[in-house]
C-alpha cells in the first residue's frame, strides 16, 4: 500500500519503481520458484500441442504466474473499502430478498439476454414452487480500480467500483497465497535489487484472510442446514462456475441446476443472489434513491454511491438514448458491459461503435454503459514459466465478504 498519498500527484510520484532489468533480478527466480512449489502456488500446466511421449505434462502442476513484488494502492483507499464492505454484503442481500425489484429490474431486460432470462425463469419457478432453504450464504467480492488520471493531478486518488461478484468470487485462495509470498520475499530480500529507489516496509502488505474467511462462512451455512444426516445429505452446493453460456451446452446442465435450487440444499449463490450480481442491478444502484432502498443510513449509503461511476442505461428510454448517442461520440470515455461474469466481455474504445451499430434496440437492453475508470498503469516485474519479464500492470483490488442468514 502505498502511505499517505493525498493527491494523484503524490500518489503517482511516491510509488515505487521497480528495476524493468529482469537479467538483473535472476537471483530472485530459484527462490521464488522453490517458495511457490513448497506453498502451494500452483495451478495444472495448460493445454500443449506436446507429443504422446509427454502425456504426463497433462496432469502436472507448475508455478503459477505472479508479480514478484506488489502494486501499490493508496493505504486510505484500501482501508475504506474493507470498512465498507459488510455494507455492501447486506446491500445485496436486501436486493436478493426484494422480490418486486428484481422481478421489475430483470424484467427490463426483455429478451435481450437469453443466459440471464434463463436464470431469471429458474428464480421465478423456485418462488413460485415455494422451496425453502435453511440458510442463505453468500460469498462475494467487491472489485475496485484507482481512478487517478494524471490530467487532474490535485485531486485525490479513489478506488471505484468495477462490479460485485455474487458468483463464484474467484482467486480467494491464491491471492492469500499470494500475500504470504509478498511477505517473505520482504523478509527474506528486502527486494533491494528490485527497487530504484524507494523502499517498502512489512506494514505495507496487509493480511489476507480470504481463504479462511470463506471456508468459515460455508462452515456457518452447513451448521444452519439443521439436519443431524446433514453429512450424508448434499448441504451445501457451491458453485464454481454456472455463471456464463458456456457452462450450460445442453439442457442437461440445467436440469442439474434446477434440481439443486429445488432442494433444500443451501445453494452459493441461490438464484435470487446470481441475479443480484447482474450489471443492470448495478447500473440500477446509480439512481437517485435507490441504494437507500435497502440502506436506511444515509450516511452508510452515501459511502455506498462514493465508490460508484456514471452507470447509465442503454435502452430506448430517454437516458437509455443520451447515453447510446455519447458512447457513439466519445467511446474512449466508457466500456459497455454485458450482464456477464467471469471478464472478457466488456467493450472499449473503439470497438464500442462497432458493437453498439451492431445491435438492434432489442438487443441494446442486455447492455449498460459505464464511466472509464482512469487507473494509471504501473511498471512491474512479473514471473511466468520460470523466466521473470517487465510488464505494466493494472490491477484490480478485490474485496472478499461473506454473508450468512
Amino acid at each position: 500500500m502505498s502511505k499517505f498519498a493525498t493527491t494523484n500527484r503524490e500518489f503517482l510520484s511516491r510509488r515505487p519503481q521497480y528495476v524493468q532489468a529482469a537479467s538483473e533480478l535472476r537471483g530472485y527466480i530459484e527462490t521464488a520458484l522453490d517458495w511457490e512449489a513448497t506453498h502451494g502456488l500452483l495451478f495444472r500446466a495448460p493445454p500443449s500441442d506436446a507429443t504422446a511421449s509427454t502425456d504426463w505434462l497433462q496432469a502436472a502442476l507448475v508455478p503459477a504466474p505472479i508479480a514478484l513484488a506488489p502494486s501499490p494502492v493508496p493505504r486510505s483507499e484500501f482501508d475504506r473499502v474493507v470498512a465498507l464492505q459488510p455494507a455492501l454484503n447486506q446491500l445485496f442481500d436486501r436486493i436478493s430478498r426484494d422480490h418486486d425489484f428484481l422481478v421489475n429490474t430483470l424484467q427490463s431486460l426483455g429478451t435481450a439476454d437469453e443466459f440471464t432470462s434463463r436464470v431469471f425463469e429458474m428464480y421465478l419457478k423456485q418462488t413460485a414452487l415455494g422451496a425453502i432453504k435453511p440458510a442463505v450464504i453468500g460469498i462475494h467480492r467487491s472489485d475496485y480500480l484507482i481512478h487517478a488520471p494524471e490530467s487532474e493531478p490535485d485531486s485525490k486518488p479513489r478506488a471505484k467500483q468495477v462490479e460485485f461478484n455474487t458468483i463464484a468470487a474467484s482467486f480467494a485462495s491464491l491471492s492469500a497465497v499470494v500475500g504470504e509470498f509478498h511477505r517473505f520475499m520482504l523478509a527474506r530480500t528486502g527486494y533491494k535489487d528490485l527497487l530504484k529507489p524507494g523502499r517498502i516496509d512489512a506494514d505495507q502488505l496487509p493480511p489476507n484472510e480470504s481463504l479462511t474467511s470463506i471456508g468459515d462462512g460455508i462452515a456457518a451455512g452447513f451448521a444452519l442446514y439443521g439436519q443431524p444426516n446433514g453429512d450424508q445429505e448434499v448441504a451445501v452446493a457451491y458453485y464454481r462456475s454456472g455463471y456464463a453460456p458456456t457452462d450450460f451446452p445442453t439442457e442437461k446442465e440445467w436440469d442439474g441446476r434446477w434440481l439443486v435450487e429445488k432442494s433444500r440444499a443451501i445453494s452459493v449463490p441461490n438464484l435470487a443472489y446470481h441475479l443480484a450480481g447482474c450489471k443492470k442491478i448495478q447500473q440500477v444502484l446509480a439512481q437517485p434513491g435507490v441504494v437507500e432502498r435497502f440502506i436506511d443510513d444515509q450516511e452508510t449509503a452515501q459511502q455506498i454511491r462514493e465508490c460508484f461511476v456514471g452507470l447509465y442505461p442503454l435502452d430506448s428510454s430517454p437516458d437509455g438514448q443520451k447515453a447510446f448517442e455519447a458512447a457513439l461520440n466519445n467511446p474512449h470515455n466508457y466500456v459497455v458491459k454485458p450482464q456477464r461474469e467471469g471478464g472478457g466481455y466488456n467493450s472499449y474504445g473503439d470497438d464500442i461503435p462497432k458493437l453498439l451499430g451492431s445491435l438492434s434496440e432489442e438487443e441494446r437492453k442486455g447492455y449498460i454503459l459505464m464511466d472509464l475508470i482512469r487507473a494509471p498503469g504501473f511498471n512491474s516485474m512479473l514471473l511466468r514459466n520460470g523466466e521473470l519479464f517487465p510488464a505494466e500492470v493494472v490491477s484490480e483490488l478485490g474485496i472478499y465478504g461473506i454473508w450468512v442468514r
